[in-house]
């Protein structure tokens, strides 16, 4: 079986954030959206960036589900 990624993405405005990860990355995904709302040269802010925590939790318990048929 070949390597799975998940893809969140936020758009704002004329702003897209699409991140790109695969399970291994999560806790460096969670670290990038802190230091993307704490850089003031980003529209990304704290709010957006627990909607993007929260999504990523979703996924990670849904790939923990068994697959539906």
């Amino acid at each position: 079986m070949g390597r799975e990624f998940n893809v969140l993405a936020l758009i704002k405005g004329e702003e897209s954030y699409v991140y790109v990860y695969d399970d291994a990355s999560r806790a460096p995904l969670l670290e990038t959206f802190r230091a993307h709302a704490d850089d003031p040269n980003l529209s990304l802010n704290w709010f957006d960036a627990a909607v993007l925590t929260q999504k990523a939790r979703e996924q990670a318990a849904a790939a923990l589900l068994p697959p539906r048929f």
